[in-house]
Formats: C-alpha cells, structure tokens, sequence
C-alpha cells in the first residue's frame, strides 16, 4: 500500500490524530513499539495563520518519527489553503484534511464533521489544497452527519475525484460522537467499491489485536487506525503487529509498562521546559486511561491521589506502590 511515494509493509497500523495526546514525545512512543503512520494534534487553520505559537509547535516533526501527517482542520477554503502551504514548509509527509472531529467548538461552527453538512465546501476544500501543495493530500471523515445521512459510500469517490491519495474513514456518524459501536460494514463497502483506487484506512473501536487483524480480514482496509486504544498502551501497535503476523508476543511485565508510563511522563514535563506541573497535567488522560491498573481492588483512593499530584517524585512514588498491586490483580485473573 502506498501513499504517494511513501510504500508500506502489509497490514499497517496508524496512529489516529488526537488533540492534547499526539505530540511529539508520544508519537515517538508509538512508532517506537511499531506504529507506521504517525498524526499531529489538531491543526487550526485559523490559528496557523495568524502565526499563534501553541499551533505552530504542533507541527514540530522529529526524523526519528517519520512518516508524519499534519492533519488541518477550518471551515473556509482560502484559509485552508493558506494554512496547508504553511504546514508544506515544517516537511510533513503528508497533508491531512480533518472533515470528521465531532466536538461542538469545532462542527457546531462548520468544521471537522460540521462540513459533512455542505458537501460542496467540502470537496471545494479538498480540491483547491491539492492544488496549492506538493505534498500527497489526504482526508478523515466519518460516515456522515447522522443516522439518516450515511453519505460516505458516495462522498468517498468524490473525495478520491478531488485528488485525495488517501481516505480514512470513522465508522460513526458526527451525530453518535464516540458513543455506540462504530459501524465498519460502510467502511467495507466503500474499500471493496470497484471505482475506489486509493488506500481506504478504517477507524473506530480497534482496542485489542484480534480486532484489528479482524478488520483487516473481514473488510479489506489497506490500514487500521488506532485512536482512544493507544492511551497509556503505546506497545498496543507491537501486540497488534505480533498478533496478525502470528508472533508468539513477548509480553511487557509490570515493571516494564510503569518505566513507559514514567517515561510519558519525563519527556512530557521536558516539553514543557521542565515544568512539572504543566507536563503531568499532560499526561493524565494517559495515566486515567491505561489498562494497567485495571483489576485492582479498591484502587479509586490510589487513582485519586496519582490524577491530583503535580510534583514528578510523589507521582512516581504512587506509581511504584502499584506494582505489588497490578501483580496480584494479574495472578487472579
């Protein structure tokens, strides 16, 4: 599978943009335990071209994470444009156009999954950035706005017409948010429809590797992304990888899942010049969202005090109490 001149290996796993978790440091995490394709955070428009300082450091790429997307999102086309020949010059490898973020702040003010109600503008926006730059120039969406609008069969041969090299498609509508099952039987009939020709990339509730060899296997995407799975469990893409290629995994003991934690948390408060209350603060929806504490009992207290601490030696002094914890909840299982 290729897009534009970056080729793949069979059965590639991306890593889903995903505001205040895709930064650097943990795109770097994921593609070291094996991710393909890795995404920015958000992009604004907007703000990238008014040359707001927080957006322009999410485009900072590192060579040791590539290949990297910047992914843009906005609602009006000129500024689109703009902004993705702006991002063309910090060297992605690819462009990605976000027609598929469900938050209020942004489609309730007509953009992300807000332009799955004006299709026009839609494709207008796709088309005049492939134009404008020379990078390949992909797009995210979602099956349609609602229930009653599962557009996607149509609206992804429309976008492959605006020149797009690559669809990558959240089996929900924008209606459903994250809520309910995301609905893959659309994104294989899109990939299995005789008129498509680029890579179709499948989106939504991939958190274990049967499931995502499943995906490839019953659908026929060219490649699974992983979003909401990856947080705190960046090695979820090397059990992913081993799984479909039918390794015997080396599972990761304890102690090794707590320095990965612990490392998130190093190299998110070095991000942050050393500030340690603004690191950690950033690596909480890891630390609430990781599986590793799953099973122990009686662990909302420990929980509690790990999400409320902002000083790196208390924080890692609760992590390291949980060790005991985790092995005695793995023994039981």
């Amino acid at each position: 599978m290729k897009i534009g001149n970056i080729e793949f290996s069979e059965y590639p796993l991306f890593l889903a943009p995903m505001e205040d978790v895709t930064d650097i440091s943990f795109r770097k995490m994921c593609k070291k335990f094996g991710a393909d394709l890795v995404y920015t955070e958000f992009v604004s428009a907007d703000a990238l071209i008014r040359n707001i300082q927080r957006t322009e450091d999410k485009m900072t790429i590192d060579d040791s994470e590539r290949p990297t997307v910047i992914q843009l999102y906005g609602k009006d086309t000129d500024t689109i444009v703009e902004a993705a020949k702006i991002a063309e010059a910090a060297k992605p490898d690819i462009i990605d156009i976000n027609f598929g973020c469900p938050v209020k702040k942004i489609a309730g003010k007509g953009g992300g999954a807000g332009l799955l109600r004006d299709i026009p503008k839609l494709l207008e926006i796709t088309r005049e950035v492939v134009k404008a730059v020379k990078l390949p120039v992909t797009v995210k969406t979602r099956l349609g706005w609602d229930s009653n609008n599962l557009i996607i069969t149509t609206l992804a041969e429309q976008i492959q017409d605006c020149g797009a090299q690559a669809l990558a498609i959240h089996g929900r509508t924008r209606a459903q948010m994250y809520t309910g099952e995301a609905d893959w039987t659309l994104i294989g009939e899109v990939k299995n429809n005789p008129r498509i020709h680029i890579p179709i990339i499948g989106n939504g509730d991939v958190t274990t590797p049967e499931r995502a060899k499943e995906c490839f296997d019953k659908y026929g995407v060219d490649a699974v992304m992983i979003g909401r799975a990856t947080f705190g469990r960046p090695w979820i893409f090397k059990e992913c990888k081993d799984y479909i290629q039918g390794k015997e995994s080396e599972k990761l003991n304890t102690h090794d899942c707590l320095n990965i934690l612990k490392q998130m948390i190093d190299e998110n408060i070095e991000m942050f010049d050393g500030d340690e209350r603004k690191g950690i603060t950033h690596t909480r929806r890891h630390l609430a969202s990781t599986p590793i504490f799953k099973g122990i009992d009686n662990f909302r207290k420990t929980r509690i005090e790990m999400l409320r601490t902002e000083v790196r030696k208390d924080l890692f002094d609760i992590i390291d109490s949980t060790e005991p914890l985790i092995e005695e909840a793995r023994n039981q299982q």
